[in-house]
């Protein structure tokens, strides 16, 4: 459910465009929330994929646990599939708990990514 990729071009040969993306916020801590959401860009190698494909079964195991985030129009809620969804250093820790909790299927993959994200301002979940 969760993949990493070389290059865009290794993406394109795997399902095109068709992914959520999960990516570290690089921004320094202290940021505004404004500007964290306007400063997203996409198709970051070190990034976490979820295919288009099986965004259901990560949206059924997983979507009551990426929750919260904060949506471009800086409201926060339920994961936006279509949208940005900034989750900072706080919620990473939540969402790291949560799943250590509930060891949802892949949980080993994106617990270590994320406890890189421990090394950012947190990350993005960048809708399709």
């Amino acid at each position: 459910m969760f993949y990493r990729f070389w290059d865009q071009e290794e993406r394109n040969e795997f399902n095109g465009g068709d992914f959520l993306e999960l990516q570290y916020c690089r921004l320094p801590v202290g940021t505004s929330v404004e500007r964290i959401i306007d400063h997203t860009e996409f198709w970051r190698d070190d990034s976490l994929y979820v295919s288009g494909d099986e965004d259901a079964l990560f949206y059924r195991e997983y979507g009551d646990i990426f929750t919260d985030g904060t949506y471009a129009n800086l409201k926060t809620g339920p994961m936006d599939w279509c949208g940005v969804n900034y989750y900072g250093p706080k919620l990473t820790e939540r969402i790291i708990e949560a799943i250590l909790e509930k060891k949802p299927p892949e949980s080993t993959k994106v617990l270590l990514w994320l406890y890189e994200a421990r090394r950012f301002n947190g990350f993005y979940i960048l809708g399709v």
